[in-house]
C-alpha cells in the first residue's frame, strides 16, 4: 500500500476512481487513511493533508487518551457489555456436565453457567458463543427491512470478528460480513452498519450519492458513527 508522511505521521493512501478525497482515522490505534481520486498528484495531496494536520492531531491525542477496557479474565465482578449496556459478569461453576448456558438476570448480571475448573478461553469462547447466538437473531429483520426500503436483495450475510471495520460488503457476491462486537454497542448501532453496508449494493463508493442516501434513509447516521468510533474498546 502506498504511504505518505507527514510531520512524522505515517498515512496510508488509497487511490480509487471517487470524486472527493476521504479521510478516516480507525481506531483504537489511530492508522489513517486516505482515499484519494485517481487524477490527485502526490503534492496536492500533500497539501490536503497538512491542511488537516490540526483536526488528525487531535484526533489522535483523544485516541490516546481513550479509556479502555484492560484485559478480560472472564471471571465474576467484570464488566461485560451487551446491546451497548454494562453488566457484571457472574460465573457459576456446576460440577455435572451440563451445557455452558448464559442468560441476563435482573439487568444487571450476565449469568455464565459452566463446569466447575473450565479454563479462561473455555469461558471466552461461551460467553461470546451466546455474544453470536444473540446478534445473529437480531440480524435477519434489519436486512429485510432496508431490502424493502432500499429495493435491493442481499444474497448472504455473516457474522465475524474484524479488527478495523465495522462491516464489509462484497458487491459483486451480495453478501455483506458484520462485526461480533457490534453486539456490545446500542442496537442502533447494528442498524446502521447494516444499512451502510446494504447501501454499496447502491453506490459501490463513499461518494456524494452515497452519503445523501445515507442522509435520507437515516439522518443521525454520522453521529451513530462517531459514537461507534469513540466507544470504550
Amino acid at each position: 500500500m502506498e504511504k505518505i508522511t507527514v510531520s512524522n505521521i505515517s498515512i496510508d493512501i488509497v487511490r480509487k476512481d471517487i470524486k472527493n478525497i476521504h479521510l478516516t482515522i480507525y481506531p483504537p490505534n489511530g492508522r489513517i487513511k486516505v482515499s484519494t481520486p485517481l487524477k490527485i498528484d502526490n503534492d496536492s495531496l500533500r497539501l490536503f493533508i497538512i491542511s488537516k494536520m490540526g483536526w488528525i492531531k487531535k484526533k489522535l491525542h483523544e485516541l490516546e487518551n481513550q479509556e479502555r477496557q484492560s484485559a478480560r479474565k472472564y471471571i465474576s465482578g467484570e464488566n461485560h457489555y451487551y446491546w451497548g449496556k454494562r453488566y457484571i459478569l457472574n460465573v457459576i461453576y456446576q460440577k455435572a456436565p451440563l451445557p455452558n448456558q448464559v442468560q441476563v438476570r435482573n439487568k444487571k448480571f450476565i449469568d455464565l453457567s459452566i463446569r466447575e475448573n473450565s479454563s479462561q478461553q473455555i469461558r471466552k469462547h461461551a460467553l461470546y458463543s451466546w455474544y453470536r447466538s444473540e446478534i445473529k437473531k437480531a440480524i435477519p429483520s434489519l436486512i429485510s427491512k432496508w431490502e424493502k426500503k432500499l429495493n435491493v436483495s442481499v444474497s448472504n450475510w455473516g457474522v465475524k470478528i474484524m479488527k478495523t471495520k465495522w462491516g464489509t460488503c462484497n458487491t459483486d457476491a451480495k453478501r455483506i460480513w458484520l462485526n461480533l462486537e457490534l453486539v456490545k454497542k446500542p442496537s442502533y448501532c447494528l442498524d446502521y452498519i447494516v444499512l451502510h453496508e446494504m447501501m454499496h449494493l447502491i453506490e459501490r463508493t463513499h461518494s456524494d450519492r452515497f452519503n445523501n442516501l445515507m442522509d435520507k434513509y437515516f439522518p443521525n447516521w454520522k453521529s451513530v458513527r462517531k459514537e461507534l468510533n469513540e466507544f470504550i474498546l
